[in-house]
């Protein structure tokens, strides 16, 4: 990684960084309509797991306020009207953040999304109290979307909520207009999704979250589930679909160097990032494509591809998914950057470093070999930016394999396994022992 790029890298965590990115964004002039699969609610979502942060007197990172309600103004303005939350985003304030910025506008002009998140050992106290704060924090006597949070099967389903009795609480708040539609995400592997779906007779599942974009569609990660098998059992039982990682998590507005040459040679005035949002845009089913808009560049970013919505064609489709499979030789981290990892209790900042070595990859800077031209400088650059975006006792080589992180991770990332390749990796550069 070349010094300035590092810096840039460096520096788009910073406080000053922010303001410096907020400063520079226009408001574009943004005109058309917003694309509604179904009435009342633009196929854009948002995703409110990455608010902007900022700074506060102590030197900790809190919510950007003031940033959140510009973004939330400026979204319903432009026709995003549904709010994706949770009671354990950002650290358990993202509902809270996510309220005070809705709450600025009439209750009828915005669609509430969150969760029931309770993981482990759930009680039917636990689950009730969860779900009466919700209704607490955004000051409302109905939730629009209510979802169980995170399903892997049959079993996961029955432990943490239908064996509590939770379920029959849910479908009596439904029946009430407390719950205006009910379902759930999911990630898990294909006899999971089966066992949820046999249960559509029963519970009748209002709509269902699942993981898709162009990789997923036949490449999926961990243990989720082809979407190329998921979207056709829900289109074929008519149930609504919302898409969460349409980006992977970014990877998809941050492809390598020579796949975004592709996509630029074919849309030289679109994003990176409007190919994949185009791909989940074009399935009739999709409810919402939820996005995780921290900046207003990429609100905007996305308001141009949803407003005047311009569905792929048959070989845009083909191009996507031959993109997928060249995708998958490169060596990357199938990290989406959640955070569910975090904190890691030997301090590892374990999305940095994938992130870092992630950019590195899709950059090209990527120290390959000693042969490469220009290994020297390469290699010492890639070292003094690895240190500088990553301090020591964060780096990769302090993990212990605890696996903790591991269990967290809805990718089913191994994380332990990918730390220890990346720190050989870096020990390799160190030693000037790569081959």
């Amino acid at each position: 990684m070349g010094a300035g790029a590092a810096a840039v890298a460096l520096d788009s965590c910073t406080p000053d960084a922010a303001k410096t990115r907020k400063a520079s964004t226009s408001n574009k002039d943004l005109h058309g309509k917003m694309l509604q699969n179904y009435p009342g609610t633009g196929v854009l979502g948002y995703g409110c797991m990455r608010w902007p942060q900022k700074r506060n007197e102590q030197g900790r990172n809190v919510i950007d306020q003031d940033e959140v309600n510009r973004l939330v103004d400026f979204a319903l303005e432009h026709g995003v009207n549904y709010f994706d939350t949770s009671p354990v985003y950002l650290g358990g304030d993202s509902e809270r953040a996510t309220a005070e910025a809705l709450n600025r506008h009439p209750r009828e002009k915005w669609f509430l999304a969150t969760k029931l998140s309770v993981f482990g050992n759930s009680t039917f106290e636990g689950c009730q109290a969860m779900y009466r704060k919700s209704l607490e924090i955004f000051k409302t006597d109905y939730i629009d979307y209510y979802l169980l949070h995170s399903i892997q099967d049959g079993n996961d389903f029955r432990s943490r909520f239908e064996n509590t009795g939770i379920m029959e609480f849910l479908l009596k708040e439904r029946e009430d207009g407390h719950i205006r539609k009910l379902g759930f995400s999911f990630h898990g592997y294909k006899e999971g999704f089966d066992e949820m779906m046999a249960l559509h007779d029963k519970y009748h599942w209002d709509f269902v979250q699942i993981q898709m974009n162009y990789v997923d569609w036949e490449h999926p990660n961990g243990r989720n589930t082809r979407a190329d098998y998921l979207y056709p059992e829900l289109d074929k039982r008519e149930i609504p679909i919302v898409i969460m990682e349409p980006l992977r998590g970014g990877a998809l507005s941050d492809v390598p160097a020579q796949i975004a040459d592709q996509l630029k040679e074919r849309e030289p005035e679109r994003s990176i990032a409007s190919w994949a949002f185009r791909y989940v845009g074009s399935f009739p089913r999709v409810l919402c494509a939820l996005s995780g808009m921290t900046y207003m560049e990429h609100l905007q970013d996305n308001l141009e591809t949803f407003l005047d919505f311009q569905p792929l064609d048959d070989s845009e489709k083909k191009l996507l998914l031959d993109i997928a499979t060249q995708m998958e030789d490169y060596p990357l981290v199938k990290c989406t950057a959640c955070n569910y990892c975090m904190p890691c209790p030997y301090g590892i900042n374990i999305p940095g470093i994938f992130k870092f070595y992630n950019d590195n990859i899709t950059a090209g800077t990527y120290v390959k070999s000693k042969e490469q031209a220009g290994y020297a400088r390469a290699r010492r650059k890639y070292l003094l930016a690895y240190n500088e975006a990553i301090p020591t006792v964060r780096q990769a080589d302090h993990c212990i394999a605890c696996r903790r992180c591991e269990r967290e991770c809805p990718q089913n990332i191994r994380i332990p396994d990918e730390l220890r390749r990346i720190d050989r990796y870096i020990e390799s550069l160190k030693r000037e022992t790569l081959e």
